[in-house]
């Protein structure tokens, strides 16, 4: 009786885990409700299949909350993606998505890490400042604008050594 009135008023803290491939369809899902260009399931299917791509995901029971997924090479590795559901937003799951990520790729050698944001992305800009990253160059007209303007890709990096 007490967990059920825990799971009434209280909210559980998510999840937090590496992605596969039984994930492909959600991340999908939440990534089509996240960016304009949604990736398809099997994309995400092909990258979670790919040996250089690590992946984590954030789940509520059976619900994807967020996701980061990043592609290592050497030590470097690459941000491709994060996502976290709208219900979710402004909750610090990001940013505990990011670190635990960040652990990882350290943990498997990374010493740089790269990405790339859409210069009006401002949630996603503070939590990558925050984390320690900083511009080094930007990609004019990068991303399709709503309004026909496109807008500029900020490539951020950040040394883990």
């Amino acid at each position: 009786m007490i967990d059920f009135i825990s799971n009434l008023f209280g909210r559980a803290e998510p999840r937090i885990a590496e992605a596969s491939t039984r994930d492909a369809s959600a991340i999908a899902a939440l990534h089509g409700s996240s960016f304009r260009r949604g990736w398809s399931e099997q994309e995400v299917e092909g990258l979670l299949l790919g040996r250089h791509v690590i992946a984590h995901r954030a789940t509520e029971g059976a619900k994807l909350n967020g996701f980061i997924l990043s592609r290592l090479v050497e030590d470097e590795a690459e941000i491709l993606s994060v996502a976290v559901a709208e219900r979710q937003r402004g909750r610090g799951l990001a940013r505990a998505l990011l670190n635990l990520h960040l652990r990882r790729l350290a943990g498997l050698g990374a010493r740089t890490i790269f990405l790339e944001v859409d210069e009006h992305n401002v949630p996603a800009l503070r939590l990558y400042q925050h984390a320690g990253f900083y511009e080094i160059s930007r990609r004019s007209g990068y991303y399709p604008g709503a309004d026909a303007a496109a807008a500029t890709a900020l490539i951020l990096r950040r040394d883990l050594v």
